[in-house]
Order: structure tokens, then C-alpha cells, then sequence
């Protein structure tokens, strides 16, 4: 919030970095995604200023001038309660847009699990790069949730559909370990 209360502060980012090689403004770029920076055009970033921006800001003004880029800094608030709800909407979509894609690599690991069940494969192996993609789940909700500062309307969902994530891979497990107890059993 702002000293007055009247709605969020931002900070705007103006980077200017040469045109090559190009590999120092997709490095920026790159930088300011992942933390969930909002482009609003070419080389000007916005992200509400609030502590769990800062790191990515940090390191994408660390990169630009690195490249013998120059950033400028604002700080920013709308001048009216639509601008401020107009950019806080701008930013809640992007993260909307974040939880979705989250939403369908959850279907994924889901799908993946039920065809390793449905074609019996109950190895350690396989429950093992299971349980790596359930963790690289895990981290991605977590930054998702740092950076959703607004609450997309689709975090309720990404939380249920995480637990049910938990759940699956937590019946595999079951499955693999009996499969595998089973096997020692029967072995001479």
C-alpha cells in the first residue's frame, strides 16, 4: 500500500541494453519473467513493490549492467482508483495466465502417473522421477504463490489440484512398494 492507503506502489523498470549480442536482453528477459515481472512494452517492467520481487529485480539490473545496459527505477502509483484496479488486473491476468499452464502440467503429472499404473510399471526408477517431478510441482506453486500478490481467482484451484498431485503419487508409491514386495516374496 501506499503512505496514503489508497492501493499499491509499483516499481517500474526502463532497461536499455545493446542490441548485441542478444544474448544479454534474453537474459534479462528471462530474469524478469520467472519473477513475474509485467512487460508493459519494449524494455519497461512493472512488478508491485513488495519484498519477494526484489531478488529477481536485483539480478535483472545486475544483468543489464553486466551488458553495459542502463536501468531506471520508479516508483509508481495510478493516479486514479481505475488505473490502479486497471494495472492490478493486468497483473492478477498474467498470473492467471501462470496458474493455468501450472494447472495443466498438474493434468499431466496425473495422466503420467495413471499410464505407469495402467501398464503395471511399479519400479523405484520410476517412482523415483515421479516423486522429482511432484517436487518440481511443489516449487513452482510456492513461487507462484510468493509472486501472486493480488490472489488470481485460480489459486484455490492450483492448491486443491497440488494436494491431489500429493495423493497420486503418494497411491504409486503404494503400488510400486507392494509390486516390489510381492516380487522379493516370490523370489527362491
Amino acid at each position: 500500500m501506499t503512505s496514503n492507503g489508497t492501493g499499491v506502489r509499483w516499481l517500474v523498470l526502463v532497461i536499455k541494453l545493446p542490441a548485441d549480442p542478444s544474448r544479454h536482453r534474453v537474459a534479462v528477459w528471462r530474469e524478469l519473467r520467472k519473477v513475474g515481472a509485467l512487460s508493459l512494452g519494449q524494455g519497461i517492467w512493472a512488478v508491485p513493490d513488495v519484498p519477494v520481487f526484489a531478488d529477481g529485480v536485483r539480478r535483472a539490473i545486475e544483468l543489464t549492467e553486466r551488458a553495459e545496459g542502463q536501468t531506471v527505477a520508479l516508483h509508481a502509483s495510478g493516479r486514479s482508483a481505475e488505473d490502479e484496479a486497471r494495472f492490478e488486473a493486468m497483473f492478477t491476468s498474467a498470473r492467471s495466465e501462470d496458474w493455468t499452464e501450472f494447472l495443466a502440467d498438474c493434468g499431466k503429472f496425473e495422466e503420467e502417473i495413471a499410464k505407469e499404473i495402467r501398464t503395471a510399471k511399479f519400479t523405484l526408477a520410476e517412482l523415483e522421477e515421479e516423486e522429482q517431478s511432484l517436487e518440481r510441482l511443489r516449487r513452482w506453486y510456492r513461487d507462484l504463490t510468493a509472486r501472486d500478490v493480488f490472489g488470481a481467482p485460480q489459486a484455490a484451484e492450483a492448491a486443491e489440484r497440488l494436494k491431489r498431485c500429493v495423493a497420486v503419487c503418494e497411491d504409486y508409491a503404494e503400488r510400486v512398494f507392494t509390486a516390489l514386495h510381492q516380487a522379493e516374496a516370490g523370489d527362491p
